[in-house]
């Protein structure tokens, strides 16, 4: 453990607390811890887990905007449901993503567990997406990826970071809850 994964694990659980309680400071937040994984994940060989960091500080961007602009009037994006076709859709496109990425990090890179790094990076970008565009969804796919997460992490040696995942997956269950009973589901 260094006190980089030390830092980046707080930032982790500030900014995850922070989605759960839909403030948009999340976002900020997030996205410094996912700059520091991306250099973690480097030095471990996680290189799909390194990439997907750098694709989430991109989200973590998109994700500010949709929860401070879009929507009517910009007073930013509510929480919905994903209907079945599109949770269909978007489980499509991560198993895609997942074998292409899977087959380049074990053809061409010394990448240690290359399709299990690459089948949570296809996955996390799709409940990263869902969790950007507050798709109540977006909870259930971060519990079981996380608790997947928390096992890959343990194996590479990184315990802060599998504690650090294993409190998200608590946290999903939290954002499940209460994005369940946001009010705008009830409309």
């Amino acid at each position: 453990m260094s006190g980089l994964e030390l830092f980046a694990a707080a930032l982790g659980v500030i900014a995850v607390w922070l989605t759960v309680k839909q403030n948009p400071w999340c976002w900020p937040i997030g996205l410094v811890m996912v700059l520091l994984y991306s250099w973690i994940f480097f030095e471990v060989k996680l290189y799909s887990d390194m990439l997907l960091q750098v694709i989430y500080a991109a989200l973590q961007i998109y994700g500010w905007w949709q929860w401070t602009r879009a929507g009517t009037m910009h007073d930013g994006r509510e929480v919905t449901r994903l209907d079945q076709r599109s949770i269909l859709q978007g489980l499509s496109a991560g198993a895609v993503g997942s074998l292409l990425l899977g087959a380049a990090m074990a053809h061409w890179t010394d990448a240690a567990q290359p399709w299990l790094d690459a089948a949570l990076t296809g996955f996390s970008l799709v409940a990263q997406l869902w969790m950007a565009q507050k798709r109540l969804q977006c909870w259930a796919l971060w519990f079981v990826l996380d608790v997947i997460f928390v096992g890959l992490f343990i194996y590479k040696g990184l315990y802060l970071t599998a504690a650090l995942y294993g409190l998200f997956t608590l946290l999903a269950v939290q954002g499940w809850r209460e994005w369940r009973a946001d009010p705008a589901l009830r409309t």
